[in-house]
């Protein structure tokens, strides 16, 4: 009688200890309600227009359609036919969200680019004058990282608060709110997927993914913690699978908004070196534990790097006490210090761990490290005007050109075969001095025909490289 009685009682309480497990590890329900009711009116619709113009085609006689988008037959396919351009309005829609009482409001960069106007409309009707709600003017964008910061003239507005995205850990509940193929106001929630994601966007590719559903439309939306704090700036989507986007974390978004609120501009960080990645095979040779790390692969002469007594071969472990996970890593997190400040760099040279103390300057053009660089336009490449004198050491012809100082690996410029050293002369025939310059001619590319012909000098050698940008993917 008592055995039986101890083996039931010793069953419920195995039954008790299992359910009590499977409870622990079980995720809770979670409940939004009072999260998008607090944030959702921050929230924010972004309508835009912009003029395009646009040139009919004309029919070609036979044979002749084999010449088009040759390089050297432009003008004559713009003039066969005489046909006039036309000029077409566009719309567009995207999101964004309220940081301040008074109408400053954070979107994305691709949302309003080009725009000859911008309307923001809410939720609540009655807050706007009108159904096509206000008209909003850009403070300052910055493409490197899709962020846009736009004012509108209102008071006592509701906002949002940047949360900490680097506290963040994998499998957190998120929100995300915006316009989803033109549904307004939608609501979506899932879980933080992975951090520091490269979708090989640009040079600041450092990406939340997540599987809130984000689509076309959510642009510039927040994507939100449970403490209705904004974590990260909704950007993009994986369109060839489901339940993938990502947003740019507020760690980043944060200091450029602030930028660009203050100063109308982006100010980054720059030290002048060349880096690249510290694979097995680095890291054997060099001594290293792991593969982890930047190698200082060039280091300029007199500037910051240089001054501290970074030098070639150096590889850097950790920035002001935080580990460096390669060299993309790096480059992300020089960008993000302070001109003018100190930083303290950890690097490793002949077995042993140095401190290096650098005085950070602003960086010029579009550099990011030590380069200025036009890696946002989907090349991958690191590229700066042509110095003083350098045309000649390089084996140049003239004194226009933008020198590689790196190339990303699997990008573009690396399929072309291009490397440092190499000087671009040229892009579509059109010489280029200046990153700027640069840049404007192959998103004009992009735009048009998609392809683009660099002129590129090589000890001495001119030579050319063709690529399409529809294909690059």
């Amino acid at each position: 009688m008592h055995k039986r009685l101890f083996s039931r009682v010793s069953t419920l309480l195995a039954l008790c200890v299992v359910f009590a497990a499977s409870s622990a590890v079980a995720a809770p329900m979670a409940d939004f309600r009072d999260l998008v009711k607090a944030a959702g009116p921050a929230v924010v619709n972004i309508n835009t227009e912009r003029t395009e113009k646009m040139r009919q085609r004309p029919m070609l006689p036979p044979g002749f359609d084999m010449f088009r988008n040759q390089p050297g037959f432009e003008e004559f396919f713009d003039n066969f036919g005489g046909q006039p351009e036309r000029s077409q309005k566009r719309a567009s829609l995207g999101s964004g969200f309220v940081i301040s009482a008074d109408g400053y409001i954070v979107t994305n960069n691709h949302v309003v680019e080009g725009a000859d106007v911008i309307r923001v409309t809410f939720s609540d009707k009655e807050r706007q004058k009108d159904e096509e709600g206000f008209k909003a003017e850009v403070v300052g964008t910055d493409p490197e990282t899709d962020l846009a910061l736009l004012k509108i003239t209102a008071e006592n507005l509701p906002f949002l608060k940047f949360g900490d995205s680097d506290a963040l850990e994998v499998g957190e509940w998120l929100l995300a709110i915006g316009n989803p193929l033109g549904l307004d106001r939608t609501v979506t929630a899932g879980i933080l997927s992975a951090k520091s994601r490269n979708i090989h966007s640009g040079s600041y590719d450092d990406f939340l993914q997540t599987d809130a559903s984000i689509n076309p439309g959510n642009s510039g939306g927040p994507l939100l913690n449970m403490n209705g704090e904004v974590i990260g700036v909704n950007t993009a989507i994986a369109r060839q699978a489901q339940g993938i986007g990502f947003a740019i974390p507020s760690s980043m978004a944060q200091k450029i908004i602030g930028d660009l609120k203050d100063n109308k501009r982006v100010s980054r960080g720059w030290i002048g070196v060349t880096i690249q990645k510290v694979n097995a095979a680095t890291a054997k040779a060099l001594g290293l534990p792991d593969s982890k790390g930047a190698l200082v692969g060039d280091v300029m002469a007199g500037d910051p790097a240089d001054k501290a007594g970074i030098k070639s071969g150096d590889v850097v472990l950790a920035l002001n006490g935080q580990p460096i996970d390669d060299n993309e890593h790096l480059l992300r997190k020089v960008a993000l210090l302070a001109p003018g400040k100190e930083a303290v760099f950890t690097v490793w040279r002949d077995g042993k761990k140095l401190e290096k103390t650098v005085q950070v300057k602003e960086r010029k053009g579009t550099g990011v490290v030590g380069n200025e660089n036009g890696s946002g336009t989907g090349l991958g490449l690191m590229v700066r005007p042509l110095e003083e004198g350098e045309a000649a050491k390089l084996k140049v012809v003239g004194a226009k050109g933008l020198v590689v100082t790196d190339v990303a690996q699997d990008s573009v410029g690396a399929t072309l075969g291009m490397r440092p050293g190499d000087v671009v002369v040229s892009v579509n025939r059109t010489s280029v001095a200046t990153v700027a310059e640069f840049d404007a001619l192959v998103a004009a590319a992009e735009k048009s025909n998609g392809a683009v012909l660099l002129h590129i000098a090589r000890e001495g050698r001119l030579f050319f490289a063709a690529v399409d940008l529809g294909k690059k993917k």
